[in-house]
């Protein structure tokens, strides 16, 4: 018999708020947090607007790393993770005797350390890389952050998915509990503003100047982000027991690989996705309320996965927006931040928005990318879509707990 799984904490820490109260009052309003980069001097970039998180104090979220001894990635890690578990309620005295583990997925791990021993490299030689940031280099410590920070200890999972990964790394939290191998989970992601990912999209020529505008037919890019994104799951009848307040049951998961094109997302594949992660949920399509999309507001993206929803959903698919039309792309954090949205839209009753959107697509008809503010709407089951480089899709389903 498999457990059935809930989230009974959600931990967010973005450009648009940190917390879940203020989390969930910017996407209801569709508020914006990009603004002009401070990460790195943007001097010389054609196009300097990211979605950083400049509130963002670990001194002040965190109780047990030094965040001198971290790099920012698994600082974000970790202090979503410490904000999930204070919102679930429970006693983090009792997640360090029991079997509780993470799982985290990143795209460009600790970028901002790599950039700065690159410096110091350039500048002198490898004998003047400072010690401390060589420890804080490993992609792994973005998991063993957030076990050190809670006193898990249980597996600590990094997985480097791309933009992807917190679905790959939900889905594996999900399947751990299920199969009863753990009985607490943190999931999520997190990544960094940094120089070389900001350039790189530039060159690719996926980066808009200004703003995001998912599914808009003069749509022209993304926006590079940041941040955090932690949920808290257990069994169903832990929650239960302990009357934790459940924002959402996680029903399933699809993931498999175009295996194709490095950057092309195939929509074959996609669709595909959809329906393993419906058949693996125990629903069809015709239940879904709400897709949380991948949306990252380039023209080659949002077609694919538009043709994708209409192949597996007909002409007249549920609502579908992208929550990264207000925080940018946070690569590894990105879908994270999507199931997130998810659950409180299932708790709260309400389609967060894409902001930015003016016109339509004549190339992408059918679709409803509620416009601007989020929509008041009664959630029983929501598709998180996730997608990237290298072919690597990730969805999640969940749902509301009956």
């Amino acid at each position: 018999m498999r457990r059935r799984v809930v989230i009974t904490g959600l931990g967010p820490v973005s450009s648009v708020g940190i917390g879940t109260e203020e989390f969930a009052t910017a996407l209801q309003q569709g508020e914006s947090g990009i603004s002009p980069i401070s990460s790195f001097d943007a001097t010389g970039f054609p196009h300097r607007m990211a979605g950083e998180v400049p509130a963002f104090d670990p001194k002040q979220m965190l109780e047990h790393l030094d965040p001198r001894e971290w790099g920012r990635t698994s600082l974000f890690a970790a202090a979503a993770a410490r904000l999930a578990v204070q919102d679930s309620g429970i006693d983090p005295a009792a997640l360090s005797r029991a079997r509780a583990g993470s799982s985290i997925g990143t795209t460009s791990g600790e970028s901002q350390v790599i950039e700065e021993l690159t410096a110091q490299w350039v500048a002198g030689s490898l004998k003047d890389l400072d010690p401390a940031l060589i420890r804080a280099t490993p992609a792994s410590r973005l998991a063993v952050a957030v076990n050190r920070e809670l006193g898990l200890t249980g597996e600590a999972l990094t997985l480097s998915t791309a933009c992807s990964a917190s679905n790959y790394a939900l889905g594996h939290a999900y399947a751990t509990l299920a199969t009863g191998e753990a009985d607490y989970m943190i999931a999520g992601g997190a990544d960094s503003v940094c120089r070389w990912a900001h350039a790189g999209f530039y060159r690719l020529g996926a980066l808009t100047e200004f703003v995001c505008s998912p599914f808009d037919r003069d749509r022209s890019g993304i926006l590079t982000g940041e941040g955090g994104a932690a949920l808290f799951l257990e069994p169903l009848e832990s929650a239960e027991r302990r009357g934790a307040r459940i924002y959402a049951e996680v029903l399933g998961y699809g993931l498999n690989c175009d295996a194709s094109h490095m950057v092309a997302p195939d929509p074959v594949s996609i669709a595909e996705c959809m329906r393993r992660a419906h058949r693996k949920a125990g629903i069809d399509a015709a239940q879904v309320d709400y897709i949380c999309a991948h949306g990252t507001g380039t023209p080659a993206n949002d077609a694919m996965e538009t043709q994708a929803v209409l192949e597996v959903f007909g002409p007249k698919p549920p609502p579908i927006s992208s929550i990264k039309s207000m925080l940018g792309h946070t690569m590894g954090a990105a879908s994270g931040f999507g199931a997130i949205a998810s659950a409180l839209g299932i708790a709260r009753q309400f389609i967060p928005p894409t902001i930015n959107f003016r016109t339509p697509d004549p190339q992408m008809p059918g679709i409803d990318p509620v416009a601007g503010v989020a929509r008041p709407a009664r959630l029983r089951v929501v598709q998180n879509n996730g997608f990237a480089f290298g072919g690597n899709n990730a969805i999640t389903i969940l749902g509301e707990v009956a």
